[in-house]
């Protein structure tokens, strides 16, 4: 799975003009899943970023976690983090997982997000959205769980 993190002082998505999802300070989580990915990479990938200290702790240093700090996560599909542009001017998006499957798993990450942080907003899956931030600082992170399902080469 492929994500990008934010850290917010604010963030909301909209559908049609309506605010449909709306955080406070904490993480922006734009989520990717890609073809074969799995559950158990979902839950690894919302552990770290539920681990992941990127904020200020009393000494001004990225010390402290979205739990440490009580901050949300507002978490958005996003399909075009798996964009390919190395050949050509137009993308390829041949490496995200078809909309099914997508689907499912953006949908099993905000589930599994909200059974274990207080604090959890979404987006609408395949919708056209408009995501509004106030980046904190600015940190931006990309984020990706190396997939379980990619076999690796062992030499001997």
């Amino acid at each position: 799975m492929l994500s990008v993190l934010q850290r917010v002082s604010e963030a909301s998505v909209s559908v049609e003009g309506k605010i449909i999802g709306r955080i406070g300070p904490g993480l922006l989580v734009l989520l990717c899943a890609e073809h074969g990915d799995t559950e158990a990479e979902a839950d690894a990938l919302l552990a770290k970023i539920l681990k992941l200290r990127i904020f200020a702790d009393d000494n001004g240093r990225m010390n402290r976690s979205v739990t440490d700090v009580g901050g949300g996560l507002l978490v958005v599909s996003q399909f075009t983090l798996a964009a390919d542009a190395r050949k050509g001017n137009r993308p390829s998006f041949t490496a995200a997982a078809s909309p099914e499957h997508g689907r499912a798993m953006y949908e099993y990450f905000l589930e599994r997000a909200r059974s274990s942080h207080p604090i959890v907003a979404g987006g609408e899956f395949a919708a056209n959205m408009q995501v509004s931030l106030v980046n904190d600082g600015p940190v931006t992170i990309p984020l990706n769980v190396a997939p379980t399902h990619v076999a690796t080469e062992v030499s001997g």
